[in-house]
């Protein structure tokens, strides 16, 4: 074993997974322990020791020590209701372009997975406000945030945000609600002029109301997309999709408000937005 391999530290996050893919995430504190059905592990025999190595229960069961992704660290998100899939997450960040040290705002905390996600992204020196208006959810995710050791970059809001956000200038706001078409002049005024917007939405009916409000409130570059996501087995003689893929989740919306002006004042929303870079128009006349 290479001696000078990063080691873990008291108050890591850390996962243990077995050679049956069985996997527990836990947050590392001197004098725990974790009681499974193969064993028990106390935590202070997995404090300093390198990432990577296998490690044993006091039954003899085998464990693989690992520093857990974000996309572990989502997956093993207590949840009340369906979360956001981290393939959308994921083109979530960097579409929003959240970066470390930004302000972020979101609505529609649920179970706190993009809340995670944010504050993971942001980093120590960036701070993420969330506004859920039922107070189950609300609690749920701030117990999340909390074992997940997120809580400190979180400002957790229980309210309505019909009522408006409290904050303005931010870098990026996410809705993740069903009627996100109802809060476009409440987003707009949380915005900072050239910032990121996004949502989430099911269907194309919800998707096709939002449109026409986001160009009344003046949100141009306008794009709509879904991720779809297919794994292949990792067989090397017989490489092939596996049976099922992750499929349609939700269409993602995203948009930049821009100040007004004349000439955009009166313009039709596709000179708002256009085709997404690299898609050639097509002249319908030809077809």
């Amino acid at each position: 074993m290479n001696e000078t391999s990063p080691t873990t530290q008291a108050g890591d996050l850390v996962q243990l997974v077995s050679p049956s893919n069985k996997v527990y995430l836990l947050r590392l504190k001197p004098g725990e322990k974790l009681e499974t059905h193969r064993g028990v592990l106390a935590h202070d025999d997995l404090i300093g020791v390198p990432w990577g190595a296998q490690v044993f229960t006091h039954k003899g069961s085998l464990y693989f020590l690992l520093q857990p992704t974000l996309n572990d660290i989502l997956r093993e998100i207590k949840r009340n209701t369906q979360i956001m899939y981290p393939k959308d997450i994921g083109f979530v960040l960097m579409s929003l372009n959240i970066a470390p040290g930004q302000v972020v705002v979101e609505a529609g905390t649920g179970s706190g997975a993009l809340t995670t996600a944010l504050a993971w992204a942001v980093g120590p020196t960036g701070q993420v406000i969330s506004y859920e208006a039922r107070e189950p959810m609300h609690n749920l995710a701030r117990k999340n945030l909390e074992r997940l050791g997120f809580l400190e970059r979180v400002t957790l809001k229980l309210r309505d945000i019909s009522l408006g956000f409290d904050e303005t200038g931010v870098d990026a706001l996410f809705l993740d609600v069903p009627n996100p078409y109802d809060y476009m002049a409440q987003a707009r005024r949380a915005l900072k002029l050239g910032g990121f917007f996004g949502c989430i939405l099911p269907t194309t009916n919800q998707v096709e109301r939002l449109l026409p409000v986001l160009h009344q409130h003046y949100f141009a570059f306008v794009e709509v997309c879904e991720i779809l996501l297919l794994y292949y087995k990792p067989v090397y003689d017989r490489l092939r999709p596996t049976d099922r893929m992750v499929a349609h989740t939700g269409y993602l919306i995203f948009a930049r408000p821009v100040a007004p002006h004349e000439r955009s004042a009166q313009a039709e929303p596709a000179t708002l937005g256009g085709e997404p870079e690299g898609e050639p128009d097509v002249d319908d006349s030809e077809a």
